[in-house]
Formats: C-alpha cells, structure tokens, sequence
C-alpha cells in the first residue's frame, strides 16, 4: 500500500486542492462544449471529443503545476491519461446498462465518476505539496 509522505506543505496542499477543485469545475462544466459532453458518450467518433475534453483537463493541471511546482508539469499528462480512463469507463458502462437520469444507478454512476476526478487531483495536490518539503 502506497504511504503518505512524512512531511507535507499544509498551505500548499490547500491552495492545490482549491486550484484543483476549480479547475475541474472550469474545466467539466464551463469550458465543455455541448460537442465534447455528447459526442464522447456515443457509440462512434467518441475519441476527437473526448480527447478535446481531457485536453482542457490536462491544460489546466499544467498550469496548477507550473505555478506551484514547475517540476511536476507531467502530471498534466497523467491527468489527460487518467480523466480520459475515467469518462471513457463511465460511458461504457452507462452505454452497457443504460441507466437513465430516473434511476438511482444513474446517479451512481455518476457520482463515482465525479468522486474519482476529485479523488486524482487529491493525489496530485498531496503530491505537489510533498515535493515543496523534498525539493
């Protein structure tokens, strides 16, 4: 089981848990066109939405990193890898149960997509104020 640093930089972890709770709220439901939320749910030309979509994700998690731990710029491309695992496994199983807005499952669903978003960027946030005390 992974463990938890030692030593962590509380104020940083708590301006990279805001940024980051911001950054999904951007980038989920302001910043996501009507194209990127349908088109990544259907059966057929999924990808060029989906890829748009974690792109804006990623971008904004560039630039979390970049100002508040450069060296971790990377974790933008392990937030595009990850959120696209996440919103691609939620529309598959939505596509094989087809839950509808009207059952619980429905709602299920989506809240465990939500809460694995925000359950990464607790990761990357722990992780950007562990570097501040090794760096």
């Amino acid at each position: 089981m992974p463990t938890m640093p030692e030593q962590i930089a509380p104020q940083l972890l708590i301006w990279a848990v805001a940024l980051f709770i911001i950054k999904h709220l951007v980038a989920d439901f302001l910043f996501q066109t009507s194209w990127m939320a349908k088109g990544k749910e259907q059966p057929k030309n999924w990808l060029a939405p989906l890829l748009a979509h974690v792109s804006v994700h990623a971008g904004g998690a560039l630039l979390i990193a970049l100002l508040l731990a450069p060296q971790l710029a990377w974790l933008a491309v392990v937030d595009f890898v990850v959120h696209g695992l996440i919103d691609r496994s939620k529309t598959l199983i939505q596509q094989r149960y087809r839950f509808k807005v009207e059952q619980a499952a429905y709602w299920w669903l989506l809240g465990t997509d939500q809460t694995l978003h925000h359950l990464t960027h607790l990761v990357f946030a722990v992780w950007i104020a562990s570097t501040a005390i090794a760096g």
